[in-house]
């Protein structure tokens, strides 16, 4: 599980280092990854084909809040620092436990007052920490929030699909059906698609979707939810690592505050007792 979240974490530094652009780069993540996805889905005993029609329209959905979510969240990549970025991305999570409050209709425990009040304020932090630095940080860090909540539509419109086919078999329908629409996006930005160095793109894939995906679902089944949120906790660690070697991105005191307080509501909403539970720890895997 530690191996899965440190080969996540990387992400976003192949994304700033690809010759594409940050939305082209996600296309080339999933295509890529594309093939290993069936393979990982074949040697899980998952069937790709005979997917039935109401789980296929659910995918469809799915895939397009997918494929927003990965267009957002790389756009934002670019334009904050990769800690924000890692942790803004996950902020899934939290909106699925605030959905199965909703769907429970219940006021909210200790814990889950806890994740909220926690969220906040470190959000509140982070962005005003952004604002400080410029616009565009700040404008980074709200597509990167955009992306979490785009990722909770993506894991509450395929919960059930997931039941019935299994991660890997609706991973690779709704990366399928994401792929257009990535490329898409990124012709009407006007961004350059065909990389020159395939090796970053390459390396993107082979980090985010098939070592990171697949250790991260393997792993999942072995450790209750306080550790799952723990563990998630190394992907910021390493990102802001990454920031300030690789881009000379400098963290203060306030920005380290607000991590901790974002990373604490993290935990809490893994750990919130709550039926969506399953799916509060999945928020975390396609990053």
């Amino acid at each position: 599980m530690l191996t899965a979240n440190a080969a996540l974490a990387l992400g976003p530094w192949f994304v700033r280092s690809a010759d594409t652009g940050p939305v082209s780069a996600g296309f080339w993540r999933l295509a890529l990854a594309l093939p290993a996805i069936a393979v990982l889905a074949r040697v899980s005993g998952q069937r790709i084909g005979g997917v039935a029609r109401p789980a296929m329209l659910a995918i469809l959905a799915g895939a397009m809040f997918f494929a927003l979510d990965l267009a957002s969240w790389h756009i934002g990549i670019e334009r904050t620092r990769l800690g924000n970025a890692t942790l803004f991305g996950n902020a899934g999570s939290l909106i699925v436990m605030a959905w199965g409050l909703v769907a429970l209709r219940r006021a909210p425990r200790f814990a889950e007052w806890a994740a909220m009040g926690c969220a906040v304020a470190g959000a509140a932090l982070l962005l005003g920490r952004s604002l400080e630095i410029g616009p565009r940080t700040l404008s980074g860090d709200l597509f990167c929030l955009l992306a979490g909540t785009l990722y909770a539509g993506y894991i509450l419109l395929l919960r059930r699909a997931r039941g019935t086919l299994g991660n890997w078999t609706a991973l690779f329908w709704s990366s399928l059906f994401g792929l257009p629409v990535l490329l898409a996006v990124a012709l009407l930005r006007g961004e350059p698609v065909w990389p020159h160095n395939w090796a970053v793109v390459a390396g993107l894939a082979l980090s985010s979707q098939i070592i990171g995906q697949g250790l991260l679902v393997w792993s999942l089944r072995h450790f209750p939810p306080l550790v799952i949120g723990l563990a998630l906790l190394t992907q910021p660690v390493v990102a802001v690592v990454v920031g300030w070697l690789a881009f000379g991105e400098m963290v203060g005191w306030l920005d380290l505050a607000g991590m901790g307080l974002v990373g604490a509501a993290l935990v809490l909403s893994r750990t919130a007792d709550t039926p969506d539970e399953p799916e509060v720890a999945k928020a975390s895997e396609a990053r």
